[in-house]
Order: C-alpha cells, then sequence, then structure tokens
C-alpha cells in the first residue's frame, strides 16, 4: 500500500478569515471634530440609520454584538426613548447601564417612526425581516465607510473605535478611571487601564511636554 500522496492531490486550504489583511490590535477613538464631521455627513445625507446607530453606539459604549443585538424596547418605553437604559453583556453577562443623550433620543425616535418599529423589532433590523438583526460584519463594514467619509484610516479604526471614543474623552476631562469602569462594565480596573491604554498616553503627554 502507497503511503506517498499523488503530486495532483490537492489539499483543503483553511478558510480566509474575514479579517486578513487588516491590521488588528487596539483601535483608535474618535476625537470630539471627528465625531461632528461623521454626524454632520450622515445628517445632510438624510440616513437616518446610520445616524441613529452612530449616535448611539457613541453613547452606549456596547460591543458591536451587544449593539446590534438592541431590540427598540430595550431602550424606549412605549414611543418614549429613554435617557437611560440596562443592558445585559453578552460576553461577560455583566448588567451594564448608559445613557442616551438628547440627539441620540431625537436620532432614534425619528429612525423608529420612519422604519415603523415596534417594541419587539430589532433596532437595527436587517433586510428581510425586523426579527433578524444587522451582523456585525456588516456593523464593520458600516463603520469602514464612517470612518473613510471624513478622511481616516479604516485599518486604524474599527468597531470597538466606537466603544472606546466616549469612555477616552470622558477619561480625558475627569481622570475618573473608576467611573469609565463602571460606564464600560469592566470587573477589573486594570482591564480598564489596559483598554484605554492611559498608562501609555499619559507617559507620552508627559514625555512631549518636557524639554531636555
Amino acid at each position: 500500500m502507497n503511503s506517498y500522496k499523488s503530486e495532483n492531490a490537492q489539499t483543503p486550504s483553511p478558510q480566509e478569515p474575514w479579517n486578513k489583511g487588516k491590521i488588528l490590535g487596539q483601535k483608535r477613538p474618535l476625537k470630539l471634530k471627528e465625531i461632528w464631521g461623521i454626524r454632520i455627513r450622515l445628517e445632510l445625507a438624510g440616513n437616518s440609520r446610520e445616524l441613529a446607530m452612530f449616535n448611539l453606539a457613541i453613547d452606549s459604549k456596547l460591543r458591536c454584538c451587544d449593539l446590534m443585538s438592541l431590540r427598540v424596547r430595550d431602550i424606549s418605553h412605549g414611543k418614549t426613548v429613554q435617557s437611560r437604559a440596562l443592558v445585559v453583556q453578552q460576553k461577560t453577562n455583566r448588567t451594564v447601564q448608559f445613557e442616551i443623550t438628547k440627539d441620540t433620543r431625537d436620532a432614534l425616535v425619528n429612525w423608529i417612526e420612519k422604519r415603523g418599529l415596534t417594541g419587539s423589532d430589532f433596532l437595527f433590523p436587517g433586510r428581510s425581516s425586523t426579527q433578524t438583526h444587522l451582523t456585525t460584519r456588516q456593523y464593520a463594514r458600516i463603520v469602514d465607510t464612517w470612518v473613510e467619509s471624513i478622511g481616516l484610516d479604516t485599518g486604524d479604526y474599527g468597531t470597538h473605535t466606537m466603544r472606546r471614543t466616549k469612555p477616552t474623552l470622558i477619561y480625558r476631562r475627569t481622570g475618573n478611571l473608576r467611573a469609565v469602569q463602571l460606564l464600560l462594565g469592566h470587573s477589573r480596573l486594570d482591564s480598564t487601564i489596559r483598554y484605554l491604554g492611559v498608562e501609555v498616553d499619559d507617559a507620552l503627554e508627559l514625555a512631549e511636554g518636557t524639554e531636555v
């Protein structure tokens, strides 16, 4: 019995990962002017779905899987979008609370009414049915279009950019890591420190401001 393989035998190739060619690692948060740059473009385009999605992504600080899994009832009571919402995170099974600012509430109301969504519907449904939601891959593509619209490199930004942006701004304004930890739903403070990269950033800022 022959133990060697035929030269013509084909070895099945592994499935190509969806993120092949993308730069992996921690994604940059958006700066305030970049947030407004994207927001204004979405408003001018009349893109009610993506404006609501972008604003809520920034406010909620949720991972993409949790953001896409939201139903209308998770953020509203009847026809009123609440100023705060409570969500159980899929990854950690920990409950996290987040604020919904007025601009975001207005954008959500506009989107919900335009699409005719009800309480049990997914907030960002797929094309075929309100009982299926956009996939995380579809959301990642949408985030890429936001980033590209203001001239940024999609290799440096991604879905975690949306999660990191507001916590980073809050930390920069207050220096309150404990507050950021609670907002992100981290169980350990050192996880928040690593997530924000604050030690590295702070060290670089100190170095840049010191002349020798």
